[in-house]
């Protein structure tokens, strides 16, 4: 894709714990990006928030990783129990709003509250939030009027081939976007 001439692609890679602890985890990261040819800027790491719970994150890691042009995500978010201070303590660039809060905004006063809370607070913190499982236009809705900044889910398509999404970025490209 970026031979194709978008350099703002970017592919989100879930790392699990047992990867993240790794002793070689960042030295990994370095040589396949050198192996493939792609800048820091081409990946972002999702990260579960479960991961801060148990200490396999380390602020050394991820302000490494930061140093190096690598983008963190916190994935799942809402669904742990991650202190205020861990998220101020650890250099995340991304909150990922847990699709089992997102799923329920039109019905459930609670669930808007927390998704209302987390993108406020993501924001507040200058990080992206992406909310997850978007499969309506009244989620959608909601999540434009909270200023969410990114989504993912159903509404936006069903899991696409890599063929098929580069179609889709085709289309993008001259002007048919789907949702805007």
């Amino acid at each position: 894709w970026r031979d194709a001439g978008w350099t703002n692609a970017k592919v989100a890679i879930n790392v699990s714990a047992q990867q993240f602890i790794s002793g070689d985890f960042l030295a990994d990261v370095e040589r396949l990006l050198e192996l493939h040819g792609l800048p820091p800027d081409a990946i972002e790491l999702e990260l579960t928030e479960n991961m801060l719970q148990t200490g396999a994150i380390t602020v050394e890691t991820l302000r490494a990783l930061r140093m190096m042009g690598i983008m963190t995500a916190l994935d799942d978010f809402g669904t742990g129990y991650s202190s205020l201070s861990a998220l101020q303590q650890f250099p995340i660039g991304t909150l990922k709003i847990d699709q089992s809060f997102v799923r329920n905004v039109g019905e459930d006063e609670n669930d808007a509250t927390i998704v209302r809370t987390i993108i406020e607070m993501g924001r507040n913190l200058g990080m992206d939030v992406i909310a997850e499982g978007i499969e309506s236009v009244k989620h959608l809705d909601f999540l434009r009027s909270r200023h969410c900044n990114f989504g993912q889910g159903r509404l936006f398509g069903e899991t696409l081939t890599a063929d098929d999404l580069r179609m889709l970025m085709l289309r993008q490209e001259s002007g048919i976007i789907p949702y805007a």
